[in-house]
């Protein structure tokens, strides 16, 4: 019993843990934080630990005189050792960190860290030390979880989960269900290209490159509105800023929609939705951290077609492609539409529509001249969202898919459409391609692991 007893009142004293960013409403109290030594400043008299958790950081000063034992127990503390801290919170004008100390009584050292493989920032060169140089970004993604220890990298994730949930907040208000489609399939999705095979037992399998299917499933299932964040495949041998062969994506799916520009306005208030709550909570946040201004969207954003862009950016930019090229996008196009936009329009997305058909996904309503109905979302000069009117009509649909060579693989597809479906239309987001754009980062910063041609650890 008298283990038992001790072992509940550690248990206790465990819960009475205090986040570092509340410490300021307890001066004159005792407390007690956890977190990483961020930086340590040992001199003969003084030792000063600034310790950070995820709310924030605090400094910790010992004066050796007064606590001998615990100031020898410290000599072997490295910066990012993990550290429990029991003492009296201070107040010091002389402290940088709010004006506020914690004087230890009790400090366990839980974890004894070994000299860093990476340098997570850049360190100026001092009297004493030369510069250090910021490790590459493929250097750091070898020891991620270190680097993820900067608070621009926690930041990020903070604002990325605030966006998500304020998304997902809008569309339960607009009566949309969450679902959760497989992403195992049996058959190639979409373009029926840039997927990954994998066993399955005594067959093949692919990685999902969407859960577009299963998201018109559910329409014909009469769910009429759902949504789904979840992982995307793209076996794309793409190396650039922005592109990575797994995501996490915001879909949905709508009903009873008139064309694909109920799609456009649902877009446009989900996003605005997301932004209003990042610049609420984190705006001020990410301009310092970042030097980025988070700004909330006016409602409608602009609307061109793919061909009027174009002869805009001959005008503007004397910017031209090749005929065989105007029925779909460029990357140069892209950039150079977010100065289009923001001269005329003083907007920071444009949705581009009027793609070739070619160009665009089989299931993709078509109008009476053969133009899809549907729309890209360009962002800070990045295509962010591909969005459309689905046809739902089975007979038209089996033609397309047969127009794309597709009619075999997507055989189960089409087989949602014969028993009744009702129009609809939808689009999907990358969540971590708004977060690049967000914090105006590369898309390897902006994940919390990135997956590439030549990246498949840790």
């Amino acid at each position: 019993m008298a283990d038992r007893s001790g072992y509940q009142k550690r248990r206790q004293k465990m819960s009475e843990r205090v986040y570092i960013k509340d410490v300021a409403g307890k001066i004159g109290t005792e407390v007690k934080l956890q977190g990483f030594a961020d930086n340590i400043r040992n001199s003969k008299s003084m030792l000063f630990i600034v310790l950070k958790d995820i709310t924030g950081k605090v400094q910790i000063t010992l004066e050796k005189e007064k606590a001998p034992e615990l100031a020898e127990q410290l000599e072997a503390v490295t910066n990012d050792s993990v550290l429990t801290v029991i003492g009296q919170v201070a107040e010091n004008e002389y402290v940088k960190l709010g004006g506020i100390e914690i004087i230890p009584k009790e400090i366990s050292v839980e974890s004894v860290a070994e000299a860093l493989p990476i340098a997570r920032k850049e360190i100026p060169a001092s009297k004493k030390k030369k510069a250090v140089e910021r490790s590459s970004i493929d250097q750091r993604i070898d020891y991620r979880w270190i680097d993820l220890r900067t608070e621009e990298n926690q930041l990020m994730f903070q604002v990325q989960t605030t966006l998500v949930n304020a998304m997902r907040q809008y569309l339960l208000k607009e009566n949309f269900i969450e679902i959760h489609t497989p992403k195992l399939i049996g058959a190639a999705s979409e373009s029926g290209a840039d997927v990954f095979q994998v066993e399955y037992f005594d067959r093949k399998a692919y990685l999902a490159q969407s859960p577009q299917f299963y998201k018109q499933m559910a329409m014909a299932s009469g769910f009429e509105r759902i949504f789904e964040v979840g992982p995307v495949f793209r076996a794309e041998k793409s190396f650039t800023s922005k592109h990575t062969t797994e995501f996490t994506g915001f879909d949905l799916e709508f009903s009873y929609i008139d064309s694909f520009r109920d799609v456009m306005r649902m877009e446009e208030n989900l996003l605005r939705a997301g932004l209003e709550a990042v610049q609420e909570r984190h705006g001020e946040q990410i301009k310092e951290l970042f030097g980025m201004e988070v700004i909330v969207p006016d409602t409608p954003f602009p609307v061109v077609t793919l061909k009027e862009l174009y002869r805009g950016l001959e005008q503007e930019f004397g910017y031209t492609v090749e005929e065989s090229e105007k029925g779909d996008l460029t990357t140069d196009a892209e950039r150079l539409s977010f100065e289009w936009v923001k001269k005329h329009y003083g907007h920071e997305f444009l949705f581009v529509t009027d793609y070739s058909a070619q160009k665009r996904a089989f299931y993709h309503m078509r109008d009476e001249n053969g133009v899809p109905q549907g729309y890209d979302l360009v962002w800070r000069g990045v295509e962010i969202t591909t969005g459309a009117q689905r046809e739902h009509r089975w007979e038209v649909l089996k033609k397309q898919a047969e127009e794309k060579g597709l009619a075999e693989d997507v055989k189960f597809y089409l087989e949602f459409f014969r028993y009744g479906c009702p129009p609809h239309g939808g689009f999907g987001i990358g969540v971590d391609r708004l977060t690049m754009l967000l914090m105006g980062l590369t898309i390897k910063d902006a994940m919390f692991l990135f997956r590439g041609p030549n990246r498949l650890t840790p």
